[in-house]
């Protein structure tokens, strides 16, 4: 078994992806050295999304990235999931305009699922737009549970 290559299979991952504790944990102190995008449509950027995140479907990056962020920004993406390649496609776009950027494994579905904050916009009639917590418990599948059901670290 080669274990050079092995070794640089898994640093090469660490590099280019991150999870969504990672990310919250980095969002939460305030200055995570990066930017959360959400690669998805205005629809599902309105059911819900991750708190802290800034929309930007994937036909706008290439105009608004160098619009709106310096060179030099790194960039987290994420999309709706697992089963969607939305965030690496992202990840490439980004990465081409020169930025730095990871995908966010897992996407909105695993950011939601383990109980971390979302938002979700709710339009009226009259157009106008309200954001409000849609934060879900968190799955026992995917998150573990502390101590009456309060959410803990995994520690991976």
């Amino acid at each position: 078994m080669d274990l050079t290559n092995q070794a640089a299979h898994f640093a090469a991952k660490l590099a280019y992806e991150t999870d969504p504790s990672d990310v919250h944990t980095a969002l939460e102190t305030g200055s995570p050295g990066f930017v959360l995008l959400d690669t998805r449509d205005r629809v599902a950027w309105d059911q819900g999304h991750a708190r802290g995140a800034v929309h930007m479907p994937k036909p706008d990056m290439a105009q608004r990235i160098p619009a709106e962020f310096a060179p030099g920004t790194a960039f987290v993406v994420y999309c709706w999931g697992p089963g969607c390649n939305g965030a690496t496609r992202a990840g490439l776009i980004i990465s081409e305009l020169g930025h730095e950027v990871k995908e966010m494994i897992g996407g909105y579905e695993y950011w939601a699922r383990e109980g971390m904050p979302v938002d979700s916009v709710l339009v009226s009639e009259d157009g106008s737009s309200t954001t409000a917590d849609a934060t879900l418990a968190p799955d026992p599948l995917t998150a573990p549970a502390g101590v009456r059901g309060q959410r803990i670290a995994c520690d991976c």
